[in-house]
């Protein structure tokens, strides 16, 4: 009888191999399946939000038109939506894959507890069925019946045919394991108080073989499907990338598990590299841990890589910038994995690895502020952005909109900068009470109409010229746009009674060598003044500072007041006005960043004004919490001046982008010195000498005293530039010279 046994082992393998074919073929059809349907679902979504995008641009042309649009756009989402529905309907008929594939497993299954058992008993009689006692086959022949219905139904209900076999783990191998106990417990239990005594290696040995057989057709059925991908990778595309992975952590692990599951991602895990000793030589999912840090480029070299992924999200800011400094010299692609929340949330995954940018390099750590802080100084409150639209003032309306703010208005003089933040806004936050107006901050009647309506609890003023060179041949643009938009700006929020406006300064107000930087120190004092002013405790008198421009009455809360509306303002507190001074941020418009990014794709050169030029940078979302953080320290008539850390070469800068484009530098792509530009430093300053500097709670967040000086001359001497600058008069530099002592024109600051 031994043979029928070997039979049903042999019957019992084939049937093994067998089933993890056709899993695989049904996984392999239905995935085909579902990236087919996936695929036209995308195509479709396409084309309803082109049709969405044109029935919202025609609508500006003809409100009937966009009704027309917006109809056939609605009547094709309904019938993609009715097909889709059907299809659903039709696929509803057909049994589900996971249920064709528990459908195989039950049946394997069943001969499965069964083979196991009998095998058991067979091997406990040193592989002699003559010798096995009869009493001990119909004992178990009586109780399979009852076993298997057992069996299958604890293998049910431990969801072991609704796990996705190609992605198993320990969390299946466990409920595997939890399965063969219970049913193990049943048949000592049931055979023994019903049947036979049995011996007990017949049940270790039962318990052991179940085990294994339920294990291998799960889990051979995951490694044919990773060897099948891996030979598909092969044949379809010769050249892989050739990746190495820094970090040896559970980061890198499921980094390397996700790379081995995803069929689509043409990669490869040659080395990796840790800094710790003790993981050097070992291996990981068969991959070796070849060094440290020092090791990078001999191994980028040694193994052939051309892709490096950096998987270690609990590295410090400058842990990171030291790694990818090495990086860079192999002239690999670099990806990183942003940070430790998606450890920690569970999100680390290939997907997740983004491309090495030039902030990466800076080696800051993330920027903390106090987030209740901000919300309670925003809550419930109507704030204005002037400048909207820009890239400071866009990004002050989207972390502002975030806090819950009663009214958001955005007031920008570009329409299409103005539209696309609306639109973002809108999408992000449809219950956000939103405003969007056009006008210019120099056209006080228009400026005075949106205060008066609206009344603005905190102003953000981000509108202004800030291109230096620009500036340098139109210096009335930036004393109109700058300073008198400003001027009149702050007077409408001080007349208004606005509890607060903050202005968006620079670091070129100090000490400044150019025109923009001069009318932006000239923007401070305007709100130093206006500070002063607010809390005489006197009424103000404001002059209109039109020049030929406009001939307006200022006198906006006249015309607006409602009744008893004196007594109101009469108890407001007086306007706190507040400057924030802060260098480069990146990714700015008009910005280096953008600028050497285009150069690169075009081939070269990447033109660099000075190799000693430095400057402070700031990723613009930090520097816009920290404006509103220093907003809430505001008291009035400081100027908060924000830590930018260390101030960075502009020629390493360059050179650090060509490496992370990929190319050389110098060889592949010039860098070319074109001098400094008109009114251009070779570094800038955070404060003057007088200011000196104090503390606030946030460490990157400083003060620097206001310097003082006559605010009747002050006025005097800003009509003087008004009138200037309205007249185009070509002597505006003495005359800003004259309010601003520190100005030196054409000066360059060299050290």
């Amino acid at each position: 009888m031994w043979q029928i046994i070997l039979v049903l082992l042999l019957l019992l393998v084939l049937f093994l191999f067998v089933m993890v074919f056709a899993l695989a073929k049904i996984n392999s059809g239905d995935r085909k399946r579902e990236d087919n349907e996936q695929e036209a679902f995308i195509r479709n979504s396409h084309n309803v939000e082109k049709a969405e995008n044109a029935g919202s641009d025609t609508s500006i042309v003809h409100n009937e038109e966009k009704k027309w649009n917006a109809a056939l756009v609605n009547e094709e989402r309904d019938s993609m939506q009715k097909e889709l529905m059907r299809k659903a309907g039709k696929k509803k008929k057909v049994m589900e894959h996971w249920q064709a594939i528990a459908l195989w497993l039950m049946l394997y299954d069943i001969v499965a507890v069964n083979a196991a058992y009998i095998v058991a008993l067979w091997v406990r009689f040193d592989c002699r069925y003559s010798l096995i006692p009869d009493v001990y086959l119909r004992a178990f022949l009586k109780f399979a019946p009852w076993y298997t219905v057992f069996s299958i139904v604890v293998y049910w209900v431990l969801r072991l045919y609704k796990s996705v076999w190609r992605f198993a783990s320990f969390s299946e191998l466990f409920r595997i394991g939890a399965a063969n106990i219970l049913t193990g417990l049943f048949q000592i239990i049931g055979i023994t108080l019903f049947l036979k005594r049995m011996p007990i290696s017949y049940y270790l040995f039962g318990i052991m073989l179940q085990f294994v057989f339920t294990v291998a057709v799960r889990f051979s059925y995951r490694f044919i499907l990773l060897e099948r991908n891996r030979n598909k990778q092969n044949e379809e595309d010769a050249v892989l990338h050739r990746v190495m992975l820094i970090g040896a952590g559970a980061a890198g692990q499921i980094i390397i598990r996700d790379l081995n599951r995803a069929s689509e991602v043409k990669a490869k895990v040659c080395c990796i590299i840790d800094d710790n000793p003790n993981k050097t030589g070992r291996y990981i999912e068969g991959i070796p841990i070849v060094g440290n840090r020092d090791d990078i480029l001999l191994s980028a070299d040694k193994y052939k890589i051309d892709q490096i992924l950096l998987a270690i999200p609990s590295a410090s800011a400058e842990e990171k910038r030291d790694i990818l400094n090495i990086c860079k010299e192999t002239g690999c692609e670099l990806k990183i994995l942003p940070g430790i929340y998606q450890l920690v949330n569970g999100e680390v995954a290939i997907s997740k690895m983004k491309n090495v940018a030039v902030e990466d390099l800076l080696g800051r750590d993330p920027i903390k502020v106090n987030m209740e802080e901000i919300f309670h100084a925003l809550q419930n409150k109507a704030i204005l952005v002037t400048g909207g639209g820009g890239s400071i003032g866009s990004e002050l309306c989207r972390q502002i909109a975030a806090h819950g703010p009663k009214r958001l208005v955005i007031f920008d003089i570009y329409e299409n900068n103005a539209y696309d933040i609306e639109q973002e806004l809108r999408r992000k936050y449809p219950k956000l009470d939103l405003v969007v107006l056009i006008g210019s901050v120099r056209d006080s009647r228009r400026v005075n109409s949106v205060f008066a309506e609206y009344r603005p609890d905190v102003v953000y003023h981000a509108a202004a010229h800030k291109h230096v060179p620009l500036m340098e041949t139109s210096p009335c643009e930036a004393i109109k746009n700058n300073v008198l938009g400003t001027y009149k700006t702050a007077s409408a929020a001080l007349q208004s009674g606005c509890e607060k406006f903050v202005l968006i300064s620079t670091d070129k107000a100090v000490n400044p060598t150019n025109i923009m930087g001069a009318s932006k120190r000239l923007c401070e004092m305007v709100i130093q003044t206006m500070d002063r002013l607010g809390k005489q405790g006197n009424p103000v008198v404001l002059p209109d500072l039109n020049g030929h421009e406009e001939n307006v009455d200022y006198d906006m809360a006249a015309v607006t007041r409602e009744p008893g509306a004196e007594k109101e303002e009469s108890r407001r507190k007086p306007t706190d006005f507040v400057a924030v001074r802060f260098g480069n941020v990146l990714g700015s418009n008009g910005s280096v960043i953008p600028l050497f990014k285009k150069q690169i794709e075009a081939g070269g050169p990447v033109t660099v004004t000075h190799p000693d030029i430095i400057r402070y940078f700031m990723t613009i979302p930090e520097a816009v919490s920290l404006v509103l953080q220093a907003g809430t320290y505001a008291e009035g008539g400081e100027i908060f001046v924000l830590d930018m850390g260390a101030p960075v070469k502009i020629d390493t800068l360059a050179r650090n982008l060509i490496k992370l484009s990929g190319y050389k530098p110098d060889v592949d792509i010039s860098v070319v010195y074109t001098g400094l530009r008109p009114g251009e430093k070779l570094y800038e300053e955070k404060l003057m000498a007088e200011e000196g500097m104090k503390t606030t709670p946030n460490k990157l967040i400083h003060i620097g005293s206001p310097i003082p000086f006559d605010t009747e001359k002050f006025m005097k001497d800003l009509e003087q530039l008004a009138c200037a600058s309205y007249n185009n008069q070509e002597d505006i530099y003495k005359l800003v010279k004259m309010v601003v002592p520190t100005y030196r024109k054409d000066k360059l600051l060299q050290s």
